[in-house]
């Protein structure tokens, strides 16, 4: 029989486990019982007796604390090394993040835009076929009418002339008598009436109807739509180079040369960078210069200092500073240069910056653009000009009304992408609603910007595509929603108070404010002014879809007159409409076209202290001034900066006219004379 061993879970002795002892810290690893008390200086490492007469024998030595203590010290010199990296590390992280997040950021803006920019050009194509197709029937219904009139008369001259003819005929198969002399005489006079009637016996139109459509050229720019502009250029590995750095007179124009490398240091061969260039004073003030963008990946910034001193110069690639930027400049007047001195100047500049970590850049540096900067721009972007300080432009009064203009392209406070709707307070206050960026913001009648509010969303208090905004006499923001159906109002600081409409608006475009406090929208998906009260509750409302006198075909925007009478723009029937707030028509105005009087697409509406109807003429790019009857006035000159696109427009407390300039991204303030 086999016999079985117990397990070790099934013996019942217990079992011992000997643990080896530790081992001595200060032991030899090579010989045991040995303990280490020298160090070997040549080999790094600590040895015994035996070792030094073994491998290590002829070897300098010394004892082992003292080089332990040099150990230390060196090991928490490298730590404190380590550590000061940390910070530099940490920010630099924080950077890269922040970099990567504004890339994030503009892709996002930049897919907008495109969707923004083909949806627009969508529209236009839309409002020119309607415009073909508006032509062709008016040109058909011309040419149609002529020729109709021609058929019907010649129709009624050839049954005229058969009948007279039948009943002549009849009258000679019977016989001659003096009975029927008087009668025969009545036919002859007929006949002869007849035969020399004036019937129009020859075409009085044609059948012409060509259309003219050259698309090749269309396609070809269709093709070559848009670019998306980038570079690889870090501020790091940039550098800058030139007299400008070397030798500044007062008076007279100094040259900078910017050259733009990648990660690597390899020249970037192509433009588009972000570079911004500041000069400060010893006061601490700026001076302008430009920057000249040679598209090669090479930059020159050229600018002119007033009086001597010491300046300087920071350079910024996407708000970090490049290489030695900071730079010392030191200033000097003409006298001080001797021109038959061959040796290098001695005004030079140089860097205050050489080891610096890398800078987030002042906050009063350039912003951030989606775009790519134009071939020539002003170097120094203040903080002022970003936020929307007007720049203003010496003009010829008489030839432009042009004030000032404030905008670009963007998501910044003072930048707009696609803004419509615009309003104007008692207090000094313009609004502009900014319907891709989400948001309303508000400037000041001199153009300085004073705040924004708006989060994306579709919950109530959020914003979607705000394309209307008024100010009602309580203070009130007013803003029409037209993605998210609805009317939201809002403090005068911005916070939300109500919405109202949600269940009847189908696509909110305008809104304003009647003499009774009510609010006015004008909703641009359903052909339809609805009147509500703050409160929500709606009071009436009249259109709907057609080309009749009391019908809309895309309504836009709408305004009060001093007999409380709505003026509402109809954008695809070209005309202006005034109505009671009963909805009964009272006037209306405007023809498809480009004279005066007439409009290609109607928007925005105001109306001035003695009932002038100020219309902005969106397909014309231009502002027309009508008197209460409809009648045409004049002009706004806008041919100093020309407009693109324009959707809402006000007059200001001031009593000038601002107005969306929608395609240009920005909105200009006009001079105006009622």
């Amino acid at each position: 029989m086999e016999k079985h061993q117990p397990s070790p879970e099934s013996s019942s002795e217990e079992c011992t486990v000997l643990e080896a002892p530790p081992p001595d810290p200060n032991g030899c690893l090579l010989h045991t019982g040995k303990v280490v008390e020298l160090y070997c200086s040549e080999c790094s490492c600590a040895v015994c007796d035996d070792c030094i007469s073994g491998d290590h024998e002829g070897h300098s030595t010394a004892p082992i604390g003292p080089a332990l203590e040099l150990q230390r010290t060196a090991l928490k010199d490298r730590l404190e090394s380590a550590k000061t990296r940390l910070p530099q590390i940490s920010d630099t992280l924080s950077l890269v993040k922040e970099i990567l997040q504004q890339l994030t950021n503009q892709r996002t803006s930049i897919e907008e835009d495109i969707q923004s920019s083909f949806e627009d050009l969508h529209k236009q194509l839309d409002v020119r076929k309607s415009v073909l197709m508006m032509e062709l029937e008016v040109t058909y219904g011309l040419k149609q009418k002529v020729l109709q009139a021609q058929v019907d008369s010649l129709l009624r001259g050839e049954g005229d002339i058969q009948d007279s003819c039948t009943q002549t005929e009849e009258t000679l198969a019977g016989e001659a008598c003096a009975a029927s002399l008087q009668a025969e005489q009545g036919l002859a006079e007929r006949l002869e009436e007849l035969t020399n009637q004036g019937l129009p016996c020859h075409p009085e139109e044609n059948d012409q109807l060509d259309l003219i459509l050259e698309t090749d050229g269309l396609r070809k720019s269709i093709h070559n739509l848009g670019a998306v502009v980038s570079t690889s250029a870090v501020a790091s590995q940039s550098e800058a180079m030139g007299a400008g750095l070397e030798q500044c007179i007062v008076g007279q124009p100094a040259s900078v040369t910017i050259v733009t490398r990648d990660k690597s240091g390899g020249a970037c061969r192509s433009g588009n960078a972000l570079l911004s260039a500041e000069v400060f004073t010893p006061d601490g003030s700026m001076v302008d210069g430009d920057i000249l963008d040679h598209k090669n990946g090479t930059y020159e910034f050229i600018y002119t200092l007033p009086k001597e001193g010491h300046f300087s110069l920071a350079l910024r690639l996407y708000d970090q500073h490049i290489k030695g930027s900071p730079f010392k400049l030191t200033v000097r007047r003409p006298c001080d240069i001797d021109p038959d001195v061959s040796s290098p100047p001695t005004t030079t500049a140089t860097s205050s910056a050489a080891n610096a970590t890398p800078s987030t850049g002042s906050s009063e540096g350039a912003k951030r653009r989606g775009k790519s900067p134009a071939q020539k721009k002003k170097a120094s972007k203040r903080a002022s000009s970003a936020l929307g300080t007007p720049r203003r432009k010496t003009h010829n009064p008489i030839e432009d009304d042009l004030i000032f203009r404030i905008g670009s392209k963007g998501r910044n406070r003072g930048e707009f992408t696609n803004l419509q709707g615009v309003a104007a307070s008692s207090t000094g206050k313009i609004l502009i609603a900014d319907s891709n960026n989400q948001c309303v913001q508000i400037f000041s009648n001199e153009g300085e910007f004073k705040s924004r509010f708006g989060v994306r969303g579709r919950s109530p208090g959020q914003l979607q595509r705000p394309t209307g905004v008024a100010v009602h006499p309580s203070g009130d923001i007013i803003i029409a929603d037209y993605d998210n159906k609805w009317v939201s109002i809002f403090t005068s600081d911005g916070k939300f108070k109500a919405k109202l409409g949600s269940s009847r608006l189908m696509g909110p475009k305008g809104v304003t404010v009647d003499h009774n406090g009510h609010v006015i929208v004008v909703d641009n998906k359903s052909c339809t002014v609805f009147i509500f009260q703050p409160t929500g509750k709606l009071i009436s409302k009249f259109g709907s879809r057609g080309n009749g006198d009391k019908q809309f075909a895309g309504p836009h925007f709408a305004a009060v007159n001093n007999n409380n009478e709505i003026i509402v723009t109809d954008f695809h029937n070209h005309s202006v409409k005034v109505f009671t707030p009963d909805g009964e028509l009272v006037l209306k105005f405007g023809s498809n076209g480009e004279g005066n009087g007439q409009f290609n697409a109607p928007t925005g509406v105001a109306v001035d202290a003695n009932g002038n109807i100020i219309v902005a003429d969106w397909g014309n790019s231009r502002i027309q001034v009508f008197d209460g009857s409809g009648s045409f006035l004049s002009y706004i000159n806008t041919s100093a900066d020309p407009l693109y696109g324009p959707q809402g427009l006000a007059l200001t407390s001031a009593g000038h006219v601002v107005v969306a300039d929608s395609g240009n991204h920005c909105f200009k303030v006009y001079r105006y004379l009622q």
